[in-house]
């Protein structure tokens, strides 16, 4: 079967489901909600930054895009759905990308709007405080924004195919964002700027210092997700549906 007829049958499980559509809702409402919080709250420490305070609500707006890469795919395992999927679609590499195309195209085009509604609503609250920011740092914030989104939820995707399982990539992933990150990551220093969240982060930043840059961090990051899928796609194709 040829690509666009896989990748066509692939959306529409997706906007069939109404679970599916309500976590890219989530991903705008809670990252917009948040980042306006913020906002509002305002900053009066000296390394205040504009750029990261109005973008901070992709700290929990990443959980949904998150469960929205693990749900993708977890939803074939149910009642061996991925058994009927490879039965129509016997080139397993060929049902993975288009499997993967549908998780990342999604989230691409929510993350974006998100991050440009969520800059918006921010800036409302922040005032002249937000001035400084050029027409550039925002741009790049609000693009790096939606395709950070997308590499963490191919990541989570990634993951569920290896896993199997939509409940053990949660039940890794989001601990490690809400804690090892946080916890483990300070006190191991240097190396903490390599985890896959934190590189993704810097290009929400308006400056940053460290041995990465916003492209280099978010290269960081689609490292760790195409590992993901790498493996995802070798359990796929060497494993029995």
């Amino acid at each position: 079967m040829p690509f666009t007829p896989v990748l066509r049958s692939e959306a529409l499980k997706v906007l069939t489901l109404r679970s599916l559509c309500g976590t890219l809702l989530a991903v705008f409402a809670v990252t917009t909600a948040f980042s306006a919080l913020a906002g509002a709250s305002g900053t009066s420490e000296p390394d205040f930054d504009p750029l990261y305070t109005s973008l901070s609500g992709v700290m929990p707006g990443q959980i949904a895009a998150i469960a929205f890469g693990a749900m993708v795919v977890s939803s074939e395992y149910h009642r061996a759905g991925i058994r009927v999927s490879l039965a129509a679609v016997p080139r397993r590499g060929r049902w993975f990308a288009a499997k993967m195309t549908v998780v990342a195209l999604p989230v691409l085009a929510v993350g974006t709007a998100t991050a440009f509604a969520a800059l918006l609503a921010a800036r409302a609250g922040l005032g002249p405080a937000a001035d400084g920011l050029t027409t550039g740092e925002q741009v790049r914030a609000v693009v790096g924004c939606g395709v950070y989104l997308t590499l963490i939820a191919l990541f989570a995707a990634g993951l569920t195919t290896l896993f199997r399982s939509g409940v053990a990539t949660l039940s890794v992933l989001i601990p490690f964002i809400l804690i090892v990150s946080f916890v483990i990551g300070d006190a191991a220093g240097g190396a903490a700027d390599f985890l896959p969240d934190k590189a993704g982060q810097i290009v929400l930043h308006q400056s940053y210092e460290g041995p990465l840059g916003p492209a280099t961090g978010l290269a960081v990051t689609a490292a760790w997700a195409a590992a993901a899928l790498l493996a995802g796609a070798w359990r796929l194709r060497h494993r029995d549906a």
